[in-house]
């Protein structure tokens, strides 16, 4: 396959990893998807290409030079595999968190900086920045104030990566919480776990309900990450961005308010003062925008009335069935 560009995607059978594989075959690439098939692998069918293999690979726990193989002649790795959201690593605890999301992270980019990969993306979170201390937009030079261990994760792996001084160099993004359908779709998600709850049961429980979050659907990520690739100088990294759109800065009753205009339910307000995810958070995109002219395509509606419209039609038939979320209950 002389010519022909590869990229290695640990986590690509997740809910980004399963777009973002096809984003890579329809633009021509040789993919290697690395994935433990936590949740299954049927959703991947659709890839029969010959540049497309599947690797069912536990990041900790392969053979010896299996990872540099994958690696060998690809022209970036996107590390989305860990343990992703505060539910997940919180039903884990820290040690095996850390284990899949630090660990996998220096493992990956051993690997990568081992076969003279030059490009290493790097799919992080917002929730680093926690709580905004002093209710301003934060921006990728704001002090980080994680509120789970998630959070704390993936700080310890930026930090690695942006001081590895390698040839091998990292991109950070900072990711949105995600909404949207994909080949492996997630109800544990604000967005559409509210339209879930809303269509199923007619009532939402809404805890701290001014609590604000940044909103991308899944689509406009998958784009960034093909852009952050294909597209992006070497400029672009060794830094960090923040990937969403201020306008999907929104409070859950914002969220609510626009499930609410489509689909008729009732609201019980709580709030909770320990032991949840107590983010409340307001984030500045001005530089992806304006250096990468990234902006959003799919609005926060437009993901409510994708969501209604798979639960409506039956395309998903059990959609509080496990595989649909990454811990075994729901947060809210």
């Amino acid at each position: 396959m002389a010519g022909i560009k590869k990229v290695v995607i640990t986590g690509g059978a997740g809910y980004i990893g399963s777009l973002l594989t096809g984003k890579f075959l329809a633009n021509g690439y040789e993919v290697e998807v690395i994935d433990k098939l936590l949740f299954g692998g049927d959703h991947m069918l659709c890839y029969t290409s010959d540049r497309f293999e599947l690797l069912p690979y536990d990041i900790m726990d392969v053979a010896e030079g299996a990872l540099e193989a994958a690696c060998s002649g690809a022209d970036a790795v996107i590390h989305l595999a860990a343990l992703v959201g505060f539910p997940a690593c919180q039903q884990v605890g820290p040690s095996v968190s850390r284990r899949y999301n630090v660990e996998t992270t220096k493992r990956m980019f051993e690997a990568a900086t081992n076969e003279g990969v030059p490009k290493f993306v790097f799919a992080s979170t917002y929730s680093n920045y926690g709580k905004s201390l002093d209710g301003k937009p934060v921006t990728e030079e704001s002090p980080l104030n994680p509120q789970s261990i998630y959070a704390e994760n993936k700080i310890e792996s930026e930090e690695f990566l942006l001081n590895a001084q390698a040839d091998c160099k990292p991109v950070i993004l900072r990711l949105s919480t995600l909404f949207g359908a994909s080949p492996r779709t997630r109800f544990d998600l604000i967005v559409n776990q509210f339209v879930l709850e809303a269509m199923t049961k007619g009532k939402i429980i809404i805890y701290q309900k001014d609590y604000r979050r940044s909103f991308c659907h899944v689509i406009d990520i998958v784009s960034c990450m093909y852009d952050s690739v294909a597209n992006w100088g070497l400029d672009s990294y060794d830094e960090i961005w923040n990937v969403g759109s201020d306008e999907h800065n929104l409070s859950k009753e914002e969220v609510i308010d626009l499930i609410r205009a489509k689909i008729p339910l009732e609201i019980e307000y709580k709030d909770l003062s320990f032991g949840g995810d107590m983010r409340d958070i307001t984030v500045s995109f001005d530089k992806i925008k304006q250096k990468h002219n990234f902006s959003p395509a799919i609005s926060v509606e437009g993901g409510i009335r994708e969501i209604r419209h798979i639960i409506d039609s039956g395309l998903i038939k059990n959609p509080f069935d496990d595989k649909y979320r990454n811990a075994k209950f729901i947060v809210s």
